[in-house]
């Protein structure tokens, strides 16, 4: 081996045992290797978040919009409306026919809603065609609480509607002004839309427009409308809900959308809550509405009409025909077909909407003073003595009291909401059920009452399932009979939770449940 060879193995040997000797002491001192420093700097870095000069209005109003929805939400409701509608009598499953005659049901078509508590003792906002006709209303909270809920009144002339529920200390909202509401304004619709999967969501948008009318969406001939136009997100179930300023004010009822699919299409409409307010103002004191008329058909002022009447602005509404023609409190006045009414009790009137509030909250008897511009100029202020409006088209009340259902069957047991029959070793096929009856039997639910706490809650005969729901036992007593059951809610009392042992049909045979429901 020469010596330069051992020179150069020599040195890779030093090379070497420095190497060793630096890992060794890095390994002493627990020196972190390159990626665990960086991990390290990133996870100890607790400073707070900078935000960007340009992006804080941003932020503030994007956490006003978190303010506002913490404040308002809890004012929310989730309304659910039944209406019956009688059908023919249903056919009993295979292996029940034996047992007893199916009664006569009804069909119930449901639907859902929005609305909000206007008061702590339960009195809340939305729209007519919530509860309209409904048989039965039923409200949830943002707390899960459920409550039943009776329809105080309606105005389908407008879409309101006030129902209340039984309670107190409720949060409520603020009502705001929709008449100071500027369009461009940011807003929030809270409501539940496509029915419970979306319940209590908020959307945001800005108010898009004011005074808008909606042709075809009411036909009544003393319909008012005076809609706040907005973007913010609005579909099937938002009606009734509240449409909120930035100040958590509600400035509005979300009522109706403008769409070729019935969903979202970026117009979405409120009846403003200055209108709302007064309309609820009457039914929760008298229940309906009294609503005053001057006897006229107006529409939209145009450019033609003002230039005729020597207008510098074209504003104002037009008067196109009297109505009654020969008994109309406007005719009978002196107000002419053609005149341009410009002002009510010194108020300007820019839309046909504006008129038909100023007009239509005063009582009927009431004497108006109406400006009117005519033909070349000529002004005249001219007293008008208001007449009823005709009771042609009467106001809806639903009637979703608790009352006896007139087709329910006898015996129907009202705490539960329930029809029972024994069951009886005749005509029980099934081993499963033949031990039940060794063992005391049982009673079949063969109706439940859309009225009643177990409605969607057990399975009867007339409803189409495979095989109704056969209860055992009652708050843990066995119940063979009609008058064992009648023994075993003897003492529950309204309000009161009751505890049912039920067996229940599957594919893998009969299965038991236990139900509890609150006793009407």
């Amino acid at each position: 081996m020469s010596v330069k060879t051992r020179d150069w193995l020599k040195f890779g040997a030093l090379v070497a045992m420095a190497f060793a000797l630096g890992l060794a002491f890095a390994s002493a001192f627990k020196l972190p290797a390159r990626g665990e420093a960086a991990v390290r700097s990133v996870l100890q870095d607790t400073s707070p978040p900078r935000a960007l000069p340009q992006a804080k209005a941003a932020v503030d109003l994007g956490d006003a919009f978190a303010s506002v929805a913490e404040h308002v939400k809890p004012a929310v409701v989730f309304i659910k409306s039944e209406r019956r509608e009688h059908v023919s009598n249903r056919r009993l499953p295979p292996g029940f026919e034996d047992f007893f005659q199916v009664p006569r049901r009804p069909q119930v078509e449901q639907g859902s809603g929005s609305g909000f508590i206007v008061s702590q003792d339960g009195y809340i906002l939305t729209n007519n065609h919530v509860v309209q006709g409904a048989d039965r209303v039923t409200v949830r909270l943002l707390d899960n609480r459920e409550f039943s809920a009776k329809t105080v009144g309606t105005d389908p002339s407008t879409d309101v509607a006030v129902i209340k529920i039984q309670t107190t200390g409720l949060p409520t909202v603020r009502l705001g002004d929709a008449d100071s509401t500027r369009i461009g304004n940011w807003v929030l619709a809270i409501g539940n839309p496509l029915g419970e999967a979306f319940t209590f969501t908020v959307t945001a948008g800005i108010v898009s427009a004011k005074g808008r009318l909606l042709a075809g969406l009411n036909s009544s001939r003393y319909a008012i409308q005076d809609f706040i136009q907005t973007d913010a997100a609005i579909n099937p179930g938002n009606s009734g809900g509240p449409l909120v300023n930035v100040r958590g004010e509600v400035i509005g009822i979300n009522a109706a959308i403008a769409s070729p699919t019935g969903y979202y299409d970026g117009y979405g409409f409120a009846i403003p809550i200055n209108l709302a307010r007064t309309v609820m103002t009457q039914l929760i004191s008298t229940g309906h509405v009294d609503r005053a008329v001057m006897g006229v058909q107006i529409r939209p002022i145009t450019p033609e009409d003002a230039e005729d009447a020597k207008l510098p602005q074209i504003r104002g509404v037009v008067v196109d025909v009297f109505n009654p023609p020969d008994d109309s409190p406007a005719k009978r006045a002196g107000i002419q077909e053609g005149d341009v009414i410009t002002a009510v009790d010194g108020q300007e009137i820019e839309s046909v909407a504006q008129l038909q509030q100023r007009v239509g909250f005063k009582k009927p008897g009431e004497i108006v003073q109406v400006s009117v511009v005519r033909k070349g100029g000529v002004r005249k202020t001219i007293p008008v003595r208001l007449a009823a409006a005709p009771s042609s088209e009467p106001q809806e009340v639903s009637s979703n009291d608790d009352r006896p259902s007139s087709h329910d069957s006898a015996p129907m047991d009202n705490t539960l909401g329930i029809s029972v029959e024994p069951l009886s070793q005749e005509n029980v096929r099934d081993s499963d059920l033949r031990q039940v009856m060794r063992s005391g039997g049982g009673l079949i639910v063969s109706q439940v009452s859309p009225d009643g706490p177990a409605y969607q809650r057990l399975s009867d005969a007339s409803s189409g399932y495979s095989n109704p729901d056969i209860i055992l036992k009652v708050n843990g007593v066995a119940t063979g009979s009609r008058a064992e059951l009648r023994r075993a809610l003897a003492g529950v009392k309204k309000g009161d939770i009751v505890t049912l042992t039920v067996l229940y049909s599957t594919a893998d045979g009969w299965q038991q449940r236990i139900v509890r429901l609150r006793a009407n």
